[in-house]
């Protein structure tokens, strides 16, 4: 019912191992005190306005209930592999179609100046959206885009899996999250607040015991070289509103 893409950045280069106020210890208080970025720039269509792009059945723009080819392009400023990033774009194929991702609307949340279109992460993206949420996020104090740079070029490795959150039942993704909040970006996705607990999901028995996914056809290369399909047009800007209004 929800999808992301989040940007990290860590203000050290090579291998560390954290200790104290460093390592960002939520429970200690010290989440976004550390030399990373915990919660990342994320591009999240629901928590942005958008709760219709991705989710399961024929209402959605994306329907989760079949396969979907989910490509990210990293833009570089001068379009070379050795140009500094400035933008990652995400791009869905499902149905023999291109999808580009949703356009949304960042608010400034003092009301001074008109709101941001976005579609893809960007320096002006974090930078809005950051304002708004208001919730800690130091992704562009941290390194931004230079940080996953600096990575990129030592070489990254790509992990995909299926997993559950023992901390806040991935709430932070799907569901109202902080709890009964309604500031703006707090609602995530539809999922209740009572789901997605650990114990529920891995008991024997449960409805998502033993779920399973499939992960194939697995390409890397220049961008528009892993796709047969033509380009997406932009999606149009939606009107203004408040991403998550209060309930």
């Amino acid at each position: 019912i929800a999808t992301a893409f989040t940007p990290p950045s860590c203000s050290v280069e090579e291998p560390f191992r954290c200790e104290g106020i460093d390592c960002g210890d939520t429970e200690a208080g010290e989440r976004f005190k550390g030399v990373c970025d915990k919660n990342g720039c994320d591009f999240q269509p629901f928590r942005l306005g958008n709760e219709s792009f991705y989710g399961p059945g024929d209402g959605f723009v994306i329907d989760t209930s079949k396969k979907v080819t989910v490509i990210t392009q990293f833009i570089t400023a001068d379009g070379t592999d050795d140009g500094p990033l400035v933008e990652i774009r995400r791009v869905y194929e499902q149905d023999g179609r291109a999808v580009a991702n949703p356009t949304v609307l960042v608010p400034d949340p003092l009301g001074l100046a008109p709101p941001t279109a976005a579609d893809s992460v960007t320096t002006g993206f974090c930078e809005a959206s950051a304002a708004l949420f208001d919730d800690g996020t130091n992704y562009l104090e941290k390194g931004g885009f230079s940080s996953m740079d600096d990575a990129h070029g030592k070489g990254m490795v790509l992990v995909m899996s299926l997993w559950d959150d023992h901390a806040v039942n991935m709430h932070w993704l799907d569901s109202t999250y902080p709890h009964g909040s309604t500031d703006p970006g707090a609602r995530r996705g539809s999922c209740p607040i009572t789901g997605g607990s650990p114990a529920e999901l891995e008991a024997p028995g449960s409805p998502a015991y033993g779920a399973s996914v499939s992960f194939s056809d697995i390409r890397f290369g220049e961008i528009g070289s892993t796709s047969r399909l033509p380009r997406p047009p932009a999606s149009p800007s939606p009107p203004p509103r408040p991403p998550s209004p209060p309930r």
